[in-house]
């Protein structure tokens, strides 16, 4: 049986702190969660460019009774995703024994933080509905969504030829999705039945003309007098989200690091200990890069 000692003890810290980070990063997601994901556990630094494989377009041909085969030259797409943000939290820990008698206090300390990194992985993923030209926006700044607009944006995905298998998602701001739950249509149980109730009852709108709807707090806002939002309305394969471990701290430094993965996401945690304040310092961090992969299979919904 192996001897307890300080560094088992020590990783054994950090091992707790990594097996808690990632739930707490999923359950904060909405874009996260909906968009491509591209997750190895290879190393990567900030800079690196990541190449994601696109299917290439073909076309059917009538051959005739004896005629031959049209052979296609079809070029594979690729979509290049810089691996560009570094994105951390750090706080520190006085007594960090006290972690391992009262696990409740991990939370108070990782949820923050944590919180913290999936806020700004929203961010840059909702940012990046300026990047879908290929489909004209529909709706107007500063105008409440309508059930004519939300019908656009279907039929615009439905033109760009995006599967109808494809499951189709609809991100809106808090006053876009309030004004979605007081359409009339939507909102009674006369005309949407259980759906409208559950808007009335639970608030939540569900899924309206082939789009599960969700709302989020970063939505991207331009402009003022009046402001754009712009609500997203795409396919999952419409955007990638691109991660790659961190390398380990150097040997002989003082500082211990562990790996969570969970559901192609991953985050480096790393236990250090601060002189200046006799504490341990923990960082979480991810590093990733974000871009849109299939620009098609997006729209913009301006209100």
């Amino acid at each position: 049986m192996a001897a307890i000692t300080s560094n088992n003890v020590a990783n054994a810290i950090v091992k707790l702190v990594a097996a808690d980070a990632l739930p707490v990063l999923v359950g904060n997601l909405v874009m996260g969660n909906l968009v491509n994901r591209d997750y190895e556990p290879v190393l990567a630094n900030a800079g690196d460019t990541v190449n994601v494989p696109i299917p290439p377009t073909m076309v059917a041909n009538n051959i005739s009774e004896g005629g031959t085969v049209q052979t296609q030259n079809p070029s594979l797409g690729n979509a290049q995703i810089v691996l560009n943000t570094h994105a951390e939290a750090t706080f520190q820990i006085p007594d960090v024994t006290k972690v391992l008698a009262v696990p409740d206090l991990l939370k108070i300390y990782m949820e923050p933080a944590v919180a913290a990194i999936a806020q700004r992985v929203e961010s840059d993923l909702l940012n990046l509905a300026a990047q879908f030209t290929a489909n004209p926006p529909v709706g107007s700044a500063g105008t409440p969504i309508t059930e004519s607009v939300i019908d656009a944006a279907e039929t615009a995905l439905f033109l760009a030829k995006v599967p109808a298998s494809s499951q189709k998602f609809f991100v809106v701001d808090a006053a876009t999705y309030s004004a979605w739950r007081q359409i009339p249509r939507f909102s009674e149980f006369q005309t949407a039945g259980d759906a409208g109730l559950q808007a009335i009852v639970n608030g939540t709108v569900g899924k309206v003309k082939d789009f599960f709807v969700f709302r989020s707090q970063f939505v991207s806002k331009t402009g003022s007098g009046p402001v754009t939002t712009h609500n997203l309305a795409f396919c999952k394969d419409a955007i990638g989200l691109v991660i790659r471990r961190l390398p380990q701290p150097l040997p002989g430094t003082g500082a211990i690091a562990e790996y969570a993965e969970l559901g192609n996401f991953g985050m480096r945690v790393v236990m250090s200990y601060q002189p200046n304040t006799l504490a341990q310092q923990f960082t979480v961090d991810v590093l990733y890069g974000c871009g849109v992969l299939r620009n098609t299979s997006g729209v913009q919904v301006n209100t």
